[in-house]
């Protein structure tokens, strides 16, 4: 799988963007470097002046990449959500038993994060925080519907239909599969958030990550849903 991914271009929507970041050294130094900064000192101290300084450049040119910093947590939680879907893509593709494939994706999207050489301008362990933490920034917005008209989140929701498609292969009678599987993500950066930082509201600590209880809801309540009368 690391091999095909060396090869795979995650591609974001274009209107998140006014330059594609990853069409320069600038650019990819804008995205590995914002990465680090927001995970040193959060969303809201970050600031593209801030930026500019960190990269030695002008302030003007990290506008040219990105009308501003709201659009460059989108891009960001963006790629995120597309690089975990290239993994659960790749390691799934060849499982049959939708049990085990959806026990694998579970974990894919519950573990906590590696970092991948195949894209060495971005650190996925500090932007794995980043999501964590700032994720409900990039939508908790007034302007939420019209950027998921313009297809904003595309990627963070075919995510959460891949896992649902997945739910319903187990248990077709399932009524409330895209519920559960958004409640997988969500619930997910919730109880790693809790983990980090509320320890005493979750049983999820360093020797118990979040998968296996994932595991255990998601099966549990597959098992236990009767049929809806007709």
């Amino acid at each position: 799988m690391d091999e095909l991914l060396h090869s795979v271009r995650i591609q974001i929507n274009e209107k998140i963007y006014i330059k594609d970041p990853e069409s320069s050294n600038l650019g990819k130094r804008i995205i590995e470097e914002s990465i680090i900064m927001i995970y040193e000192m959060g969303f809201e101290s970050f600031t593209f002046k801030k930026l500019g300084k960190r990269i030695k450049s002008n302030e003007s040119s990290v506008y040219r990449y990105f009308e501003n910093k709201h659009k460059l947590l989108l891009y960001l939680t963006s790629w995120y959500w597309g690089w975990l879907e290239y993994q659960l893509v790749f390691t799934t593709n060849g499982m049959a038993d939708p049990v085990k494939k959806l026990k694998k994706t579970i974990e894919i999207l519950t573990k906590s994060t590696e970092e991948d050489s195949a894209y060495s301008h971005i650190n996925e362990v500090f932007l794995n925080k980043i999501v964590i933490n700032e994720n409900s920034k990039s939508y908790l917005t007034q302007e939420v519907d019209t950027e998921n008209k313009d297809g904003y989140f595309t990627i963070y929701q075919r995510l959460v239909k891949r896992l649902s498609t997945m739910i319903t292969a187990v248990n077709n009678d399932f009524p409330y599969s895209a519920s559960l599987a958004s409640t997988v993500l969500e619930g997910s950066l919730h109880q790693h958030f809790l983990k980090d930082h509320f320890s005493s509201l979750t049983d999820c600590h360093e020797n118990n990550h979040p998968t296996p209880y994932f595991i255990q809801l998601v099966f549990s309540i597959l098992q236990t849903t009767p049929k809806l009368p007709q």
